[in-house]
């Protein structure tokens, strides 16, 4: 009885414990391809709520500036907070608003082709349009880290792609007890709402199709069984907490036979 009781403990002491294996990101070795493996490039199609920053630049920039919001020439000094209030929302109706061409259907559109529609409209109001440059661009990638990170919550990061793990730093890093190999990406796209889970401790994670995050994507790190057995990340915090439950139970038998 006593080796049984030696051998359950030694067994829930290992279980218990947070392994290297765990908490070890992109192991492996990357595996060699003879044909070219291609990522999914589909453009990105913006969605109710994006922000876009657009620029309409031309030689005449009296004329010009009528069709310009306060966004627009300053990209470069704005911040995702100054954008939201100043940048073109995609609204519920999937459309932005723009001076004097008024409403504009955007939702489900690429980039180069909201800036191809804003041409065809700039067209209709100036002499020479090809003489007129415009750019259009997303104000940043924003998105949620939640679960077992460090500091969850919404970032928005002004840059054209952001990568899961471009994503989990900005958001602390994931604890000891998050589950490196389930992290589950949430997307809401126009067919409806989609789910992927990864494995950021597989060096294959640079190969999936889910590498680099959307705007609006969801990101959750999932908590490892360890956080609910309250037992500790390592080898000593486990040993800790054992030897406290059994000090409790010694002291509740003694506890009992004197009474």
């Amino acid at each position: 009885m006593r080796k049984l009781f030696l051998f359950t403990l030694l067994l829930c002491f290992l279980n218990s414990c947070v392994t290297t294996k765990q908490m070890t990101y992109f192991q492996g070795e990357p595996v060699d391809k003879s044909a070219i493996y291609k990522l999914n490039n589909d453009p990105y199609r913006l969605q109710i709520n994006d922000i876009l920053f657009i620029d309409i630049k031309a030689n005449n920039t009296e004329l010009v500036s009528l069709f310009k919001s306060d966004a627009s020439g300053e990209s470069s000094s704005k911040s995702g907070e100054d954008l939201y209030f100043s940048g073109y929302t995609i609204d519920r109706h999937g459309n932005i608003r723009i001076p004097y061409i008024g409403n504009l259907n955007v939702l489900g559109y690429t980039e180069n082709e909201v800036r191809e529609k804003i041409e065809v409209e700039l067209a209709k109001f100036l002499k020479n349009p090809d003489l007129v440059f415009v750019t259009v661009k997303l104000a940043g990638i924003r998105f949620v880290v939640t679960g077992e990170v460090g500091s969850p919550g919404t970032l928005n990061l002004a840059q054209n792609q952001v990568s899961i793990v471009d994503a989990i730093s900005n958001a602390g890093e994931i604890t000891p007890f998050g589950n490196r190999a389930n992290v589950v990406l949430i997307r809401k796209t126009l067919d409806g709402v989609k789910k992927y889970q990864l494995d950021l401790t597989n060096i294959d994670i640079f190969n999936s199709e889910n590498f680099y995050i959307q705007p609006n994507d969801i990101v959750y790190v999932a908590p490892l069984k360890q956080k609910s057995w309250g037992t500790g990340t390592t080898g000593f915090q486990s040993f800790s907490t054992v030897v406290t439950i059994l000090s409790f139970l010694v002291s509740s038998v003694l506890l009992v036979k004197n009474i």
